[in-house]
């Protein structure tokens, strides 16, 4: 019996090769950096390998496509926001978070590969499977922060949550109306005649 082939020495391509931090985080840079130059809609691989100053296979390496490498650009901004430790007053928590959370989504680029991303996600079932991963981590968020208000909701809370980031993703996507704190102070009254103590 013929033994079996030794595995790939660890550079092979059937195992990956390690990611080169520098090229990674140059790679991430030149992709947020198009998307608020040019928008995500004229953001293309070849575009951000040269932006990055590394071959196209390197990117295609670590990401199938823009609307990977861009989703990976978010998750480390949105990382950095993250739900602060609770204070004495958790309806002031939840209005700080609500702030932050609004003021983030509206910033370039970060509404423009919101949108993005979730049109390549309609077409792409690997990257709408991420992009729920994302999306289930903000939702968390702010599931705990109204958890944190210790009330007894009308409706269950996932709803509540649905409601927040429905009104959000609405105005981002129509462009009818502001997300910033001048939101948070809009949505709180009706938060609160969803809940009761």
């Amino acid at each position: 019996m013929t033994p079996p082939p030794p595995p790939p020495p660890p550079e092979s391509p059937a195992l990956g090769r390690p990611r080169s931090e520098s090229a990674r985080r140059a790679i991430l840079d030149a992709a947020t950096a198009l998307a608020v130059r040019d928008g995500y809609t004229a953001i293309t691989i070849k575009g951000i390998a040269e932006a990055a100053g590394v071959g196209r296979q390197t990117v295609y390496r670590w990401w199938p496509t823009r609307g990977a490498v861009l989703l990976e650009a978010l998750a480390e901004i949105g990382a950095a926001h993250v739900l602060p430790a609770p204070t004495a007053d958790p309806r002031a928590d939840l209005r700080a978070f609500l702030d932050d959370t609004f003021t983030l989504a509206a910033k370039k680029p970060l509404a423009n590969v919101l949108i993005g991303v979730t049109a390549d996600a309609v077409a792409d079932p690997e990257l709408a499977a991420a992009r729920r991963g994302y999306i289930a981590g903000r939702r968390t968020l702010l599931r705990t922060a109204l958890e944190r208000c210790g009330d007894t909701w009308r409706v269950p809370v996932d709803t509540v949550v649905d409601m927040v980031f429905g009104a959000m993703w609405y105005r981002l996507m129509n462009e009818h109306a502001e997300v910033g704190p001048a939101f948070t102070d809009e949505l709180l009254p009706a938060l609160d005649a969803l809940s009761r103590d």
